[in-house]
Formats: structure tokens, C-alpha cells, sequence
């Protein structure tokens, strides 16, 4: 079922050649079309993240058959519904995790990973939600097993991950410390739900989750750095602690690992890519969120804090202020009414 009145072209933000932001550029095309098991939604706003940077500049390539056009999460109106989809109409308000194609006026979305929008809730808001809940709820929740009363350090506190992962973490009853630079986010920090905020260029982060576990060390990290800082992870976790690693901004490489102090403090390292995992996986994730997270934030709870918004022709700016890591909180990309 679709609606008959779609236009047969659309404006999308498309990568001309690797590169700097200017490589953004608006370009028409024809509508995607759904699957039987996708809808198509009229985009109205779409999330920045940071894979979308890596994407444009080359570093983080695309799996074989996805789209090449950028923008990973959004929310808009359903205007499509394929043939073997239950339980959307045309109509709907929907956000989603795409596989891509987010930056343009009409993107297909799985229907298991497209989630009615959270009551009370508007797109722009909306469209800053998919990606970093599912990616902080698949590492923290389910593959981390973080439990009530445990201790979580957070690297980049203020980001979409890290803000997200904060917000959650107060609401289940989990201890979180925060790292990030400058007095206004690691306020924001604060704000979001950690107990303790660092600034990693001022402050020694081991030695303060030391302090504030009273010397054990702390019982789970999310770490969006990587290598730069894996020696000094391992150093600040507990004995069964866990080093959850989603992010390489500091090098895919650990030089120097000491294997031996992981099998004495007994650590668990384990990564994972939200891309990579299987439609299996990521309907589960949206099944869960949907039960355990959506009230919260029907009742104006853990909602994403949206740094600045852009038009959709303005997405290298967009990519510009992500890059300059100033934010705090989300960038989206405003695109329809």
C-alpha cells in the first residue's frame, strides 16, 4: 500500500569523491522503492553521526549492496508499506535505523527497526534517537550486562553516544563517571546523569576511577577511543571488569597490551558495530528499546539533547560542526514538514 500521490524524484545529499565536507552535495534522484519488508518514509528530519563523517572521508566503507548515501537514522511519515509488513499504515509517525540513505527526502526503512515516535515527541527530536539508543542499549544493555549498582566510566560523556548512555544509566540504577574537556560539558555531563565529570586534558581519568571506587576500579567502560587509551582502560577497570569498545577515534592499534594483566584481573574486551550486526539482531535491539526505553521517553524522559539543526542542502555544515567537536548532544538535518 502506498500513497498515490509521491512525487517520482526527490533531492538527496550524495558523496561526489572522498574527502572534505564540500564533497556533500544535493543531487536529484528517483525515490527509493520498499521491499516487502521495508517502508518508505518522508523524511522529515534525519540524524548526524559520526559514522556519516567516516563514510565521507573514506574510513569506514560501505557493505556490499547498501546505498551510498549517507544518514543513518530518521523519522518522517510512512508513505509505503511493503507487502509482507504488519503492524504500520501509511501515515504513521515513525523514527528508524536505516541502512543508509537517510540524507535525502524519502528513505526506506526496515519495518523491524522503525519504531512509532515516542508520544509527545516531534521529528527533529525524533530523528535524533535511533542510532545512538540502539548502539548504547546493544553495548551497554546486551552485550555489556551492566547491572543496577554496577560502575560505568563513559568516554565523551557529551556526545549522542555518551549523553544517551548517561541518561539510561541513571534511569537503571548504574554509577557513571564521565570524561570530556571544558567546564561547559562536563556541566552538560552533570546534567545528563554522571556523578563525576573529568577533563581528560587536565586529569588523569585512572587515577580518578580509582578514587571513586574507592580504589577497585570501575566495573564496566564505553569507550569511543580506542587504542590511544586501551593500556589506561585496562588500568581503570575492577577485577571482571569489562572494556566495551564501539569507537577508534584514538587508532584501531593498542601498542604495548600486556596480555597478562587482562587474565589477572580476569577483563572482558569486546567490541561491536551496529552496521555489521544481522536484521535479527537489530529487531530484537528495537523490540527491547520499544518495551524498556519508549515510556521513558514518552514521559519526557532521556529525550536526546539537539545541539543544532540544518537544512538538509547545508549538510556539509552540518558535518563541519561535528567535526570540530563542539557540540553537545546531537546535530540533525531538518528536511521536510
Amino acid at each position: 500500500m502506498q500513497n498515490t500521490t509521491l512525487p517520482a524524484r526527490m533531492q538527496r545529499i550524495e558523496i561526489t569523491s572522498y574527502g572534505d565536507p564540500e564533497v556533500l552535495q544535493p543531487r536529484e534522484a528517483p525515490l527509493p522503492i520498499p521491499s516487502a519488508d521495508e517502508l518508505l518514509i518522508r523524511v522529515q528530519a534525519a540524524g548526524v553521526n559520526r559514522p556519516d563523517v567516516m563514510q565521507r572521508t573514506g574510513t569506514y566503507p560501505m557493505p556490499p549492496g547498501v546505498t551510498p548515501i549517507p544518514g543513518l537514522e530518521v523519522a518522517g511519515r510512512v508513505v509505503a508499506v511493503g507487502g509482507r509488513v504488519t503492524g504500520f499504515q501509511v501515515g504513521d509517525l515513525v523514527c528508524g535505523l536505516t541502512e543508509g540513505g537517510g540524507y535525502a527526502e524519502y528513505c526506506v526503512v526496515p519495518a523491524t527497526q522503525a519504531l512509532p515516535v515516542p508520544g509527545n515527541v516531534g521529528a527533529l527530536t525524533a530523528a535524533a534517537i535511533p542510532e545512538t539508543f540502539f548502539t548504547v542499549w546493544a553495548n551497554v544493555f546486551q552485550r555489556g550486562h551492566i547491572a543496577p549498582g554496577s560502575t560505568l566510566l563513559v568516554h565523551g560523556g557529551t556526545s549522542g553516544i555518551g549523553s544517551t548512555t548517561l541518561m539510561l544509566a541513571r534511569e537503571f540504577g548504574i554509577h557513571t563517571i564521565a570524561t570530556d574537556s571544558g567546564a561547559d560539558k562536563l556541566a552538560a555531563a552533570l546534567r545528563f546523569g554522571a556523578q563525576e565529570a573529568i577533563d581528560y586534558r587536565e586529569c588523569d581519568f585512572v587515577e580518578v576511577a580509582r578514587e571513586w571506587t574507592g580504589g577497585r576500579g570501575v566495573d564496566a567502560i564505553l569507550d569511543i577511543v580506542g587504542g590511544a587509551y586501551f593500556d589506561r582502560n585496562v588500568a581503570a577497570l575492577a577485577k571482571d571488569g569489562r572494556l566495551l569498545l564501539i569507537g577508534f577515534l584514538g587508532g584501531e592499534v593498542a601498542p604495548n597490551v600486556n596480555l597478562l594483566t587482562l587474565a589477572v584481573k580476569r577483563l572482558t574486551v569486546t567490541g561491536s558495530t551496529l552496521r555489521a550486526r544481522t536484521p535479527e539482531e537489530k529487531a530484537e535491539i528495537a523490540h527491547e528499546l520499544q518495551a524498556k526505553v519508549w515510556p521513558l521517553l514518552s514521559s519526557g524522559r532521556c529525550l536526546p539533547t539537539v545541539h543544532a539543526e540544518f537544512p538538509l542542502a547545508r549538510a556539509a555544515d552540518a558535518h563541519r560542526l561535528m567535526e570540530s567537536g563542539s557540540h553537545i548532544g546531537k546535530i540533525v538535518l531538518r528536511v521536510g514538514d
